[in-house]
Protein backbone atom coordinates (compact mmCIF):
# COMPACT_ATOMS: atom_id res chain seq x y z
CA UNK A 1 0.00 0.00 0.00
CA UNK A 2 1.26 3.49 -1.11
CA UNK A 3 0.84 5.83 1.32
CA UNK A 4 1.02 9.86 0.87
CA UNK A 5 4.29 11.68 2.35
CA UNK A 6 4.40 14.73 0.27
CA UNK A 7 5.75 17.65 2.18
CA UNK A 8 6.09 20.98 1.77
CA UNK A 9 7.39 24.28 3.23
CA UNK A 10 4.13 24.09 5.79
CA UNK A 11 2.84 20.73 5.94
CA UNK A 12 4.68 17.46 6.93
CA UNK A 13 4.09 13.49 7.24
CA UNK A 14 3.00 13.70 10.97
CA UNK A 15 1.74 10.37 11.98
CA UNK A 16 1.45 6.66 10.12
CA UNK A 17 -1.97 5.06 12.18
CA UNK A 18 -3.08 1.53 10.63
CA UNK A 19 -3.52 2.21 7.41
CA UNK A 20 -4.19 5.76 7.72
CA UNK A 21 -1.77 8.87 6.56
CA UNK A 22 -2.10 11.80 9.35
CA UNK A 23 -0.36 15.29 7.63
CA UNK A 24 0.74 18.48 9.78
CA UNK A 25 -0.22 21.65 8.58
CA UNK A 26 1.73 24.54 10.15
CA UNK A 27 -1.30 27.34 10.45
CA UNK A 28 1.49 30.20 11.62
CA UNK A 29 0.87 33.50 9.52
CA UNK A 30 3.45 33.46 6.73
CA UNK A 31 2.37 35.20 3.71
CA UNK A 32 4.48 33.49 1.38
CA UNK A 33 2.84 30.24 2.21
CA UNK A 34 -0.81 31.48 2.07
CA UNK A 35 0.57 32.78 -1.57
CA UNK A 36 1.57 29.82 -2.30
CA UNK A 37 -1.38 27.88 -0.87
CA UNK A 38 -4.08 30.10 -3.39
CA UNK A 39 -2.43 28.61 -6.30
CA UNK A 40 -3.97 25.80 -5.70
CA UNK A 41 -7.40 26.61 -4.89
CA UNK A 42 -10.27 26.26 -7.83
CA UNK A 43 -12.64 28.95 -8.72
CA UNK A 44 -14.79 27.79 -5.93
CA UNK A 45 -12.53 27.30 -3.36
CA UNK A 46 -11.33 31.41 -4.08
CA UNK A 47 -14.84 32.28 -3.49
CA UNK A 48 -15.35 30.60 -0.54
CA UNK A 49 -12.23 31.89 1.18
CA UNK A 50 -13.44 35.42 0.41
CA UNK A 51 -16.04 34.60 2.60
CA UNK A 52 -14.27 34.77 5.56
CA UNK A 53 -14.26 38.26 7.59
CA UNK A 54 -11.33 37.65 9.40
CA UNK A 55 -7.37 36.55 8.04
CA UNK A 56 -6.94 33.73 10.53
CA UNK A 57 -9.81 31.98 9.18
CA UNK A 58 -9.08 32.64 5.73
CA UNK A 59 -5.66 31.84 6.43
CA UNK A 60 -6.22 28.30 8.04
CA UNK A 61 -8.81 27.62 5.14
CA UNK A 62 -6.04 28.04 2.33
CA UNK A 63 -3.56 26.37 4.24
CA UNK A 64 -5.10 23.42 4.73
CA UNK A 65 -7.24 22.80 1.24
CA UNK A 66 -4.10 23.25 -0.71
CA UNK A 67 -2.51 20.58 1.68
CA UNK A 68 -5.27 18.31 1.49
CA UNK A 69 -5.02 18.55 -2.41
CA UNK A 70 -1.46 17.91 -2.69
CA UNK A 71 -2.19 14.70 -0.79
CA UNK A 72 -5.30 13.69 -2.33
CA UNK A 73 -3.07 14.57 -5.67
CA UNK A 74 0.01 12.87 -4.56
CA UNK A 75 -2.66 9.62 -3.52
CA UNK A 76 -5.42 9.70 -6.19
CA UNK A 77 -2.19 10.17 -8.71
CA UNK A 78 -4.32 13.08 -10.24
CA UNK A 79 -3.81 16.71 -11.53
CA UNK A 80 -4.79 19.62 -9.24
CA UNK A 81 -7.04 20.82 -12.14
CA UNK A 82 -8.93 17.15 -12.38
CA UNK A 83 -9.34 17.25 -8.31
CA UNK A 84 -12.92 18.61 -6.77
CA UNK A 85 -14.95 18.21 -3.83
CA UNK A 86 -18.81 17.84 -2.97
CA UNK A 87 -20.35 17.16 0.22
CA UNK A 88 -22.92 14.61 2.00
CA UNK A 89 -26.18 15.30 2.80
CA UNK A 90 -24.86 15.93 5.94
CA UNK A 91 -21.62 18.34 5.04
CA UNK A 92 -18.95 16.32 5.02
CA UNK A 93 -16.29 16.70 1.80
CA UNK A 94 -15.67 13.66 -0.49
CA UNK A 95 -13.42 14.02 -3.54
CA UNK A 96 -13.95 13.53 -7.31
CA UNK A 97 -11.19 12.99 -10.16
CA UNK A 98 -12.61 14.14 -13.25
CA UNK A 99 -16.15 14.23 -11.53
CA UNK A 100 -16.27 10.88 -10.67
CA UNK A 101 -16.22 9.97 -7.16
CA UNK A 102 -12.89 8.85 -5.84
CA UNK A 103 -12.73 5.87 -3.55
CA UNK A 104 -10.38 7.58 -1.06
CA UNK A 105 -11.34 8.86 2.86
CA UNK A 106 -9.94 12.00 4.04
CA UNK A 107 -10.39 14.32 7.07
CA UNK A 108 -9.21 17.47 8.33
CA UNK A 109 -9.28 19.03 12.02
CA UNK A 110 -7.50 22.72 12.77
CA UNK A 111 -6.95 24.36 15.71
CA UNK A 112 -5.16 27.59 16.37
CA UNK A 113 -1.69 27.30 14.06
CA UNK A 114 -1.94 23.56 13.85
CA UNK A 115 -4.04 21.66 11.43
CA UNK A 116 -4.09 17.77 10.82
CA UNK A 117 -5.21 16.17 7.48
CA UNK A 118 -5.84 12.41 7.43
CA UNK A 119 -6.26 10.05 4.44
CA UNK A 120 -7.14 6.48 3.93
CA UNK A 121 -7.84 4.68 0.63
CA UNK A 122 -10.85 3.20 2.21
CA UNK A 123 -13.05 2.89 5.14
CA UNK A 124 -14.50 5.71 7.20
CA UNK A 125 -12.12 7.64 9.14
CA UNK A 126 -12.27 11.29 11.52
CA UNK A 127 -9.53 13.51 13.04
CA UNK A 128 -9.77 15.94 15.59
CA UNK A 129 -7.32 18.52 16.79
CA UNK A 130 -7.58 21.09 20.16
CA UNK A 131 -5.34 23.56 21.27
CA UNK A 132 -5.05 22.71 25.02
CA UNK A 133 -6.01 25.95 26.77
CA UNK A 134 -5.83 25.34 30.51
CA UNK A 135 -7.76 28.83 31.47
CA UNK A 136 -10.88 27.31 29.52
CA UNK A 137 -13.94 26.70 31.40
CA UNK A 138 -14.74 22.79 30.89
CA UNK A 139 -17.76 22.83 32.85
CA UNK A 140 -20.28 23.34 30.48
CA UNK A 141 -18.35 20.54 28.38
CA UNK A 142 -18.20 18.20 30.50
CA UNK A 143 -21.96 17.18 31.27
CA UNK A 144 -22.54 17.19 27.23
CA UNK A 145 -19.38 14.97 26.39
CA UNK A 146 -18.49 12.70 28.70
CA UNK A 147 -20.80 9.61 30.00
CA UNK A 148 -20.77 8.42 33.76
CA UNK A 149 -17.74 6.00 33.60
CA UNK A 150 -15.75 9.19 32.01
CA UNK A 151 -17.16 11.74 34.02
CA UNK A 152 -15.90 9.74 37.29
CA UNK A 153 -12.12 9.17 35.60
CA UNK A 154 -12.11 12.80 35.71
CA UNK A 155 -13.14 13.50 38.97
CA UNK A 156 -9.78 11.27 40.20
CA UNK A 157 -7.41 14.03 38.60
CA UNK A 158 -6.84 17.48 39.30
CA UNK A 159 -5.10 20.41 38.22
CA UNK A 160 -3.71 20.52 34.57
CA UNK A 161 -3.90 16.09 34.90
CA UNK A 162 -7.26 16.78 34.48
CA UNK A 163 -7.48 19.22 31.73
CA UNK A 164 -5.34 17.29 29.83
CA UNK A 165 -7.64 13.88 30.22
CA UNK A 166 -10.83 16.25 29.34
CA UNK A 167 -9.28 17.45 25.80
CA UNK A 168 -8.12 13.65 25.33
CA UNK A 169 -11.55 12.30 25.49
CA UNK A 170 -13.66 15.06 24.22
CA UNK A 171 -10.97 14.78 20.98
CA UNK A 172 -11.40 11.24 20.70
CA UNK A 173 -15.11 11.96 20.66
CA UNK A 174 -14.72 14.16 18.18
CA UNK A 175 -13.02 12.16 15.64
CA UNK A 176 -15.35 9.38 15.71
CA UNK A 177 -18.50 11.96 15.42
CA UNK A 178 -16.49 12.92 12.33
CA UNK A 179 -15.51 9.69 11.00
CA UNK A 180 -19.30 8.51 11.30
CA UNK A 181 -20.15 11.97 8.82
CA UNK A 182 -23.58 12.26 10.44
CA UNK A 183 -23.37 16.07 11.71
CA UNK A 184 -24.94 15.84 15.50
CA UNK A 185 -26.96 12.68 14.94
CA UNK A 186 -25.05 10.61 17.66
CA UNK A 187 -25.02 12.25 21.53
CA UNK A 188 -21.38 12.25 22.61
CA UNK A 189 -21.88 11.03 25.99
CA UNK A 190 -23.08 7.42 24.13
CA UNK A 191 -20.08 6.85 22.76
CA UNK A 192 -17.74 5.32 25.53
CA UNK A 193 -13.91 5.11 25.60
CA UNK A 194 -12.51 2.12 26.04
CA UNK A 195 -11.23 1.74 30.00
CA UNK A 196 -7.65 1.27 29.25
CA UNK A 197 -7.61 4.35 27.27
CA UNK A 198 -9.09 6.62 30.24
CA UNK A 199 -5.94 4.90 32.26
CA UNK A 200 -3.43 6.43 29.90
CA UNK A 201 -3.22 4.09 26.68
CA UNK A 202 -2.93 5.55 23.79
CA UNK A 203 -5.07 3.31 21.38
CA UNK A 204 -8.21 1.41 21.41
CA UNK A 205 -11.10 -0.38 19.82
CA UNK A 206 -14.95 0.47 20.09
CA UNK A 207 -18.54 -0.31 18.70
CA UNK A 208 -21.15 1.79 18.82
CA UNK A 209 -24.80 0.74 19.88
CA UNK A 210 -26.21 1.86 16.91
CA UNK A 211 -23.54 0.36 14.48
CA UNK A 212 -22.78 -3.22 16.19
CA UNK A 213 -20.73 -4.65 13.35
CA UNK A 214 -18.89 -1.68 13.06
CA UNK A 215 -15.18 -1.53 14.74
CA UNK A 216 -13.63 1.66 14.87
CA UNK A 217 -9.83 2.01 16.07
CA UNK A 218 -9.11 5.15 17.76
CA UNK A 219 -6.02 6.42 18.50
CA UNK A 220 -4.77 9.13 20.49
CA UNK A 221 -2.49 11.55 18.48
CA UNK A 222 -1.61 14.63 21.01
CA UNK A 223 1.58 16.31 22.48
CA UNK A 224 2.32 18.82 24.49
CA UNK A 225 1.60 21.75 22.32
CA UNK A 226 -2.88 20.00 20.93
CA UNK A 227 -5.10 17.49 21.70
CA UNK A 228 -5.81 15.22 18.44
CA UNK A 229 -7.04 11.98 17.70
CA UNK A 230 -8.27 9.69 14.77
CA UNK A 231 -11.03 7.87 14.55
CA UNK A 232 -11.22 5.30 11.51
CA UNK A 233 -13.20 1.93 10.39
CA UNK A 234 -11.43 -1.54 10.50
CA UNK A 235 -12.10 -3.96 7.89
CA UNK A 236 -13.84 -7.44 9.27
CA UNK A 237 -9.81 -8.88 8.88
CA UNK A 238 -8.38 -6.15 10.76
CA UNK A 239 -11.03 -6.13 13.27
CA UNK A 240 -10.56 -9.65 14.12
CA UNK A 241 -7.02 -9.51 14.29
CA UNK A 242 -6.53 -6.35 16.83
CA UNK A 243 -9.25 -8.63 19.02
CA UNK A 244 -7.24 -11.81 19.00
CA UNK A 245 -3.54 -10.66 18.09
CA UNK A 246 -2.20 -14.30 19.03
CA UNK A 247 -4.97 -15.90 16.64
Amino acid sequence: MIMPTIDNSWWRHFRTVGGVSIIHVDLSPEKECEGEALAWLDEQEQVRRQRFVHAGPRRRFSLCRAALRAVLCEALNCKNEQLSFQTSRYGKPFALVQDMPASASFNVGHSGNHGLVAYAPTGRLGVDIEERDAQRDLSLLIDTVLGPEERTALALTQGLARTRLFFKLWILKEAVLKALGEGFALDATCIRIPAAMLGGKKSGMLRLPRLPAVTWRIEDLGNQEFAAAVAYELDTASAKKDEHPDA
